[in-house]
């Protein structure tokens, strides 16, 4: 019989209005992958932030039982002494220190105060062969991709002697082929005895890599599924999540009539921002006419979301070439302030760094791009008249939190991305760019939004949807433009349109430049 490693009793934690976790009962068994699913704002992420000690002892009710030992973390580090390491959704290295420099930060191969730096760059070596990676340790981290950061951050958490590896959607930011080769790599780091918590909203990766897989819900364990046979399916893990089998993934919409072109684009040319005799985009020519959604895909680094801030008010790039028409007649969109006057709105893939105020409350991040309409003639704000659009909007798009004057830090990840979309829905663009809309978000929340696309191409909106996601872009598409290293390579209509067919025109173009 397998040991228990892990043991977290009757664990609650309430934040100011809301009980994140209600008497919350979780083991994990040694030397096995445990996946922890569940809708946003399940708790998952707070359970795990217990454990490691970012929520500190006392903070909670409960008890959390290692190896035996009743434990009292009061920070990351009194978890990491005894082998329990995090890694977070949002990438916690220094992108100008080199790999071996993020490895070992804060846990410095040093001898009498100084650092051995022989020592730490041969160490590193050895960790980056341990998980594959061909890198030199001397390499700057912010020349990696991000599926080779995640690595990073893995060789980082082997240093720390880890015993239980706490993952929180490694997998959200990554490509099909980065997303493999991590999940092969929990699959080698369990032959070697490691324990893994594997949190993640792909539930093909779940079903693939999990032994056993804790279903939470509104803050409470629904099961735990045995799935040491693979023998869970999506379905019913989904079943458990929201308490419902989910028959259609993506809501009908009826098929697109035509109309008039809301946005079109020709030969749109952006140069690299660092490096200005390299083009990021390269005579790019399109259009989306009002009620339409045209999906764009393509492998990452194609210039997807390069392409989508550079219309947006030239968000990024460098030496501008071609031309942007809205609604038929030519926009010269130099700033996003000119981009939203103009109608178009853009929500970025990053809604963390980019995309929200975290320490401002939900009313102000809504009205952030429309203080406009919410002021008198003389400029000053009508803060009532800010609440009450806010208010509405919470409701309208069902956002889970007691007011809108709750901290958009604290919000879960869905709830998070409904704030965003509930800023452009009262901005009111006729164009947006929605720049992976549904990204570590989980199967209930996508459905939610997937609705709010459809009613935005319903009232006669036009929508470019990017995504990373090959059947979300199929499923809500009405055309599909393929891109490639900076250029189109395909446009496939409804009918004419899946992942072979994507896959065989960005194959064909690269051979085509070969």
């Amino acid at each position: 019989m397998a040991k228990t490693l892990l043991r977290m009793k009757s664990i609650t934690k309430t934040f100011p209005g809301v009980r994140a976790l209600n008497d919350v009962c979780f083991d994990v068994e040694e030397g096995e992958i445990h996946a922890l699913v569940g809708e946003n704002g399940a708790g998952k992420s707070t359970l795990m932030n217990i454990l490691s000690g970012v929520y500190s002892f006392g903070s909670y009710e409960g008890e959390i039982v290692f190896d035996g030992e009743t434990c009292a973390f009061h920070t990351i580090k009194d978890s990491e002494k005894i082998g329990i390491v995090i890694i977070h959704q949002e990438l916690a290295l220094v992108p100008y220190l080199s790999i071996a420099e993020n490895v070992f930060l804060g846990n410095e191969r040093a001898h009498r105060g100084i650092v051995d730096w022989s020592e730490t760059y041969a160490r590193t070596g050895d960790l980056l062969k341990q998980i594959g990676l061909k890198e030199n340790p001397a390499t700057i981290t912010k020349d990696l991709g991000v599926g080779k950061q995640q690595l990073v951050e893995i060789a980082k958490a082997i240093s720390k002697d880890v015993r239980l590896l706490i993952l929180d959607e490694p997998t959200a930011a990554l490509n099909d082929e980065d997303s493999g080769n991590l999940l092969n790599l929990l699959l080698e780091l369990k032959k070697k005895g490691i324990t893994s918590i594997i949190i993640s909203h792909k539930l093909n990766e779940v079903e693939k890599i999990a032994d056993r897989i804790t279903v939470l819900r509104d803050g409470a364990v629904i099961e735990t599924l045995d799935n040491a046979n693979k023998s869970v399916k999506e379905d019913r893990i989904i079943k458990g999540m929201v308490g419902r089998e989910i028959v259609d993934r993506f809501p009908k919409r009826p098929p697109h009539a035509g109309g008039d072109v809301a946005l079109e684009v020709r030969g749109w040319t952006v140069g690299d921002p660092l490096f200005f005799d390299r083009k990021k985009i390269k005579s790019v020519s399109f259009y989306v006419q009002k009620g339409e959604v045209v999906g764009l895909v393509g492998l990452m680094g194609a210039g997807r979301t390069e392409l989508a801030m550079s219309l947006f008010g030239r968000s990024y790039g460098s030496d501008f070439s071609g031309t942007i028409l809205l609604n038929g007649e030519p926009a010269d969109l130099r700033s996003p302030k000119d981009a939203i006057a103009r109608g178009m709105a853009y929500v970025t893939e990053d809604r963390k760094s980019a995309g929200l105020i975290l320490i401002d409350d939900i009313r102000h991040n809504i009205s952030l791009a429309s203080l406009g309409k919410l002021s008198t003639a003389r400029g000053v704000l009508d803060e009532n008249k800010e609440i009450t659009v806010a208010e509405d909007l919470r409701k309208k798009m069902s956002i889970k939190t007691p007011s809108v004057f709750q901290r958009v830090g604290n919000l879960s990840g869905g709830n998070q991305q409904k704030t965003i979309l509930a800023r452009w829905l009262f901005a009111n663009p006729d164009v947006l760019l929605l720049d992976e809309p549904t990204r570590g978000i989980d199967v209930g929340a996508k459905y939610e939004i997937y609705c709010i696309v459809n009613e935005l191409a319903a009232m006669g909106k036009a929508v470019v949807l990017i995504s990373s996601e090959m059947p979300e872009v199929l499923g809500m598409s009405d055309r599909i433009y393929v891109m490639n290293e900076g250029r189109f390579v395909g446009e496939l209509d409804r009918e004419s349109a899946s992942q072979e067919s994507i896959m065989k025109c960005i194959m064909q173009s690269n051979r085509e430049v070969a």
